[in-house]
């Protein structure tokens, strides 16, 4: 049994009595759930449903990784990401993981590789963030963005990242933990 799982911890489990549908979007699925507690009590509880995404750590040959600056509307600012993207209903997650890279930075990769996913808003939300580290990287094309999607694409060196991290230039949850990998993979060999 895999860490985590709820047979490890009945004594915590808690209940679906009856679920509604707050909203529906094109991304987000709210719903507010009745549950009955560890302890026999009824508690509510609300979140959003999320068809899950994938994050790539793409290496280039020199080293550097590549980023993208993106608007991320809620919070009104610009913010230095690693490329990533929505996983479409059905779709195999290292088809997503492939598809985002060429659209978004007009690169192929030759090798790719596994690395676990990561659940960035446990608290409201069922969202999974798969990781991905992408070498062997060959330009294929320009970018191939979505319709109303706008970022600029730029190289970091491992180093730099993270002292962007550390400055406090990257604060996108799923980044910092991709460059976690990423030190541990380049650098230590995991």
């Amino acid at each position: 049994m895999k860490y985590g799982q709820t047979d490890e911890h009945p004594h915590l489990l808690e209940t679906q009595i009856e679920s509604t549908q707050v909203y529906l979007g094109k991304l987000l699925d709210v719903r507010l759930d009745r549950v009955r507690l560890p302890d026999g009590h009824e508690s509510m509880r609300e979140y959003v449903i999320h068809q899950g995404a994938v994050v790539i750590i793409p290496v280039l040959d020199s080293g550097e990784l590549i980023f993208e600056r993106q608007f991320r509307y809620p919070l009104r600012k610009a913010f230095l990401e690693l490329p990533a993207g929505k996983i479409e209903h059905g779709e195999d997650i290292l088809n997503t993981a492939t598809r985002e890279l060429l659209e978004e930075t007009g690169h192929s990769a030759n090798e790719w590789r596994y690395l676990g996913v990561m659940h960035p808003c446990i608290g409201y939300s069922n969202e999974r963030i798969e990781i991905f580290i992408a070498r062997g990287l060959q330009r294929e094309s320009g970018q191939q963005l979505d319709h109303g999607e706008f970022l600029d694409i730029l190289n970091l060196s491992l180093d730099d990242a993270l002292l962007a991290f550390r400055n406090g230039e990257i604060t996108d949850g799923k980044t910092i933990a991709a460059l976690f990998w990423a030190d541990k993979i380049l650098r230590a060999g995991w």
